[in-house]
């Protein structure tokens, strides 16, 4: 909110103590004298409003409800979500356990079904068994004597009655003085004379007369030799067919024993029943394929062992084993990852196909009836994934994926029918991408209709202190840490605030505190100490500083060679030091900048060169607007602003974004206009509005050390020090180097509320001089300017 002082009002601003530099903790306050006397507590700490709304999502029944969990890494989302769902699964039936069958009448639409956790087992090993005993009793019915006579007697009774039509046919052909012979060609009608064939030859020397009655006789034997032919033909098919009702019969006495006896064992699941019964059939109709171990279907010249698949059962997912519903956590949601997928073998021939055996379960299906967790960011990092999810979440059923299909490198698809899906998805993410989907995926509020939004930090008061002690127990039972001392728990709570960047704030990313837990313990233990103390915790945190400050050495190392130029001492018009924040990974550190600004007549306006190379990011240049704003409303109520200001970071080449360094370019810009010197011994860091008010920045623990460590290499003086905004009070968790250093009054911290007061402390000069020294230099460019047109 804009401040109400006037002009005349005094500047207001504060030279900080240093007990407002840190908000320590008293280990005192603490009821033990180590966390080995803590009873361990598994409570999620610090997110009552995250774990609220995953509770609630976890037990409404109603479609829609499932979760997205927002929140940063580390900060006990996936805690949360372990063990709230851990505790509805096991109160919460085993599903179904998912199947696919041949299709007898479809082939290519394989069925689906489900049965009670187990059945799956099962029946796949109940048919398998009647299979093979079939493979087995099947050869060994057809050795049977029995169906060998009867099989003889057909294939005699055949032979009888095609002997007996071709010897009519011999006779009719003997009456009229001819023969049926056969020759290598096959059945010839030859003329007979005195019971020997007549030869070719001798025919043609016969009278024309009697060629042309061989003719007629031969022409009307040959009807005789094919009705004969026919009739034959007709006795080998109903002898096939005779042949194949007794093996059908043979086989039936085998079959119906079997399938009958497997059937019994199903009668209540009508599904099963169906399926066995459509099994039943087809052996019967394919018994002589069983028979023998080396044939091929007939039909579509398959294999025996590829045939046989038809009667497999395809347990895609067998919870036998499951005592609750189930929970899987999937951390490669690919579309076949998720929905399943088709595989496919090369028949022979070179075919590439598939069949319903040949379907494996997806994450989906395995957590069908249970809760299913997914990272957003593996999620969208899997082409299709997404659609593929909300295509399960909206239909409700699973079809699995065809990745060979959809690539176009199959020559056969399937159709498998869908399965009812019925399951929690929890999706894990950060809270851009659920704002992005809420935005954008009209679909998505209607399937993620609960948000768990879980906090980086939480209030530091005396009880979450101690919920601190809690956790600190909780990891030491766990992993079999030493205990911490009430010291090292009140370091830890420092270090809270600190990572909070906040005194009135501690961390709920205890990932990270987990970490520090960890290397404390190892601190101790290379100390040798049972208990881990204070210093042991302050040891584990200038070593992970340690461990990632190399670039930060590196720029301090330049800055004292002077290859990056910044002043520690002395004054300079229109040039200031400015603090900005570096990351490298996950360490961040303050470094300063020279910050220079340059004023001559014109009509430009300010002008800041980092936008102008594009090296500025939006809200930078938003800062940069601001500070015209706060001249045109201080300097140009009476005549328009003529002048030209350019302002830049020098000897910075990367991006620059973020608008805490708004208040330091106006700082120099104001002295640029006044030609009052700012003091080179202090940085400034703070965003600043159009009324001149300093605003609260990020990183200002940071940008502090950096500025002071910089100071500390060229020798502390008294003078040095950094102005930040009164803002960000709360905010100051510094080190203590330089804690002491302010203490000895060798180092020191001003905040300030507005600029007039970050003037007075850089420039030591009342702000309303400096204001009259820039009303004047402004409007001796004004003048510059109107005398400069009106030459033109």
């Amino acid at each position: 909110m804009r401040s109400t002082h006037s002009e005349e009002s005094p500047p207001t601003s504060t030279r900080l103590a240093s007990e407002q530099l840190r908000k320590t903790c008293d280990p005192q306050q603490f009821p033990f004298e180590s966390t080995a006397e803590i009873t361990p507590d598994l409570r999620i700490i610090g997110q009552p409003r995250g774990t609220a709304a995953i509770e609630f999502g976890i037990n409404i029944a109603s479609p829609g409800y499932n979760i997205y969990v927002l929140g940063e890494s580390g900060t006990g989302r996936t805690t949360a979500i372990q063990r709230f769902i851990q505790e509805k699964a096991g109160v919460s039936p085993v599903p179904d356990d998912c199947l696919y069958l041949f299709n007898f009448k479809e082939p290519h639409k394989p069925i689906a079904m489900t049965l009670p956790p187990g059945m799956g087992r099962a029946l796949s090993r109940d048919v398998d068994a009647a299979v093979e005993s079939l493979l087995k009793r099947i050869p060994d019915v057809f050795e049977a004597r029995t169906y060998r006579d009867a099989a003889l007697k057909i294939q005699h009774q055949l032979k009888t009655d095609r002997d007996e039509l071709f010897q009519q046919a011999q006779e009719k052909a003997a009456g009229l003085g001819a023969a049926i012979v056969t020759t290598p060609q096959g059945l010839q009608i030859v003329p007979v004379r005195e019971g020997k064939p007549v030869s070719p030859q001798m025919l043609s020397a016969l009278p024309d007369e009697d060629q042309d009655l061989w003719r007629e006789t031969e022409l009307a034997l040959e009807h005789v030799l094919n009705e004969t032919m026919y009739q034959i033909r007709m006795l080998e098919r109903d002898s096939e067919i005779a042949v194949g009702e007794l093996v059908r019969e043979v086989g039936k006495s085998v079959v119906d024993v079997i399938m009958d006896e497997l059937t019994a064992e199903y009668q209540e699941y009508e599904q099963v029943v169906a399926f066995l019964a459509a099994v039943h059939q087809d052996i019967l109709q394919h018994v002589e394929l069983l028979r023998s171990a080396t044939e091929d279907d007939p039909a579509t010249a398959l294999p025996r062992e590829l045939f046989l698949r038809r009667y497999r059962v395809n347990v895609l997912v067998d919870n036998a084993e499951l005592e609750s519903a189930p929970v899987i956590v999937e951390l490669n949601p690919t579309v076949s990852g998720l929905l399943g997928r088709m595989d496919h073998e090369t028949r022979p021939g070179g075919m590439v196909s598939t069949d319903f055996s040949l379907i494996r379960a997806g994450a989906l299906h395995a957590a069908n009836g249970g809760f299913l967790v997914l990272r957003a960011k593996d999620l969208f990092t899997e082409p299709g994934s997404w659609e593929a999810l909300k295509r399960v979440l909206i239909g409700a059923e699973i079809k699995p994926d065809d990745p060979a299909a959809r690539m176009g490198s199959a020559a056969f698809s399937l159709d498998p029918q869908p399965i009812p899906s019925d399951l929690k998805i929890i999706l894990v993410g950060p809270p851009g991408v659920y704002y992005q989907l809420f935005a954008a995926d009209e679909d998505f509020a209607t399937i993620f209709k609960v948000m768990a939004d879980f906090d980086e930090s939480m209030d530091r008061t005396p009880e979450n202190e101690m919920e601190y002690a809690v956790f600190i127990a909780n990891l030491c039972m766990e992993e079999s840490l030493s205990p911490f001392d009430r010291s090292a728990v009140a370091a830890m709570v420092e270090a809270g605030s600190r990572l909070a960047d906040s005194q009135t704030q501690l961390t709920t990313r205890f990932g990270a505190i987990a970490d520090l837990i960890r290397e404390a313990n190892f601190w101790a233990a290379r100390a040798g100490r049972e208990t881990t103390a204070q210093e042991d915790v302050r040891r584990a945190v200038e070593q992970k500083i340690y461990r990632s400050n190399r670039i930060a050495t590196r720029v301090r190392e330049n800055i004292r060679l002077g290859k990056h130029q910044v002043s520690t001492g002395g004054t300079a018009v229109g040039q200031i030091n400015g603090l900005y924040i570096s990351r490298t990974g996950e360490y961040s550190f303050g470094q300063p900048s020279r910050i220079t600004a340059r004023v001559y007549a014109g009509g430009g306006g300010v002008i800041q060169i980092d936008r102008e190379v594009e090296l500025a990011g939006p809200i930078h240049n938003k800062g940069v607007y601001i500070l015209t704003g706060y001249l045109g409303g201080l300097y140009a109520q009476d005549s328009p602003l003529s002048l030209n200001a350019q302002i830049t970071f020098e000897q910075t080449y990367t991006g620059i974004e973020g608008d805490s360094a708004a208040s330091t370019e106006l700082y120099a810009l104001l002295s640029s206009l006044s030609g009052v010197p700012i003091r080179q011994a202090i940085a400034a860091t703070g965003s600043v509005d159009q009324f001149g008010e300093v605003q609260a920045v990020g990183g200002v623990s940071q940008k502090i050390e950096g500025w002071y460590e910089v100071c500390a290499e060229r020798g502390l003086t008294g003078e040095q020090g950094v102005i930040i905004p009164a803002d960000n009070l709360d905010d100051l968790m510094l080190h203590d180097p330089v804690i002491q250093a302010v203490r000895e009054e060798k180092f020191h911290v001003w905040a300030v509320e507005t600029i007039d007061a970050g003037l007075e402390i850089l420039m030591g000069t009342a702000p309303a001089e400096i204001q009259e020294k820039v009303r004047e230099r402004l409007s001796r460019y004004a003048q510059v300017w109107r005398d400069h047109h009106s030459n033109i």
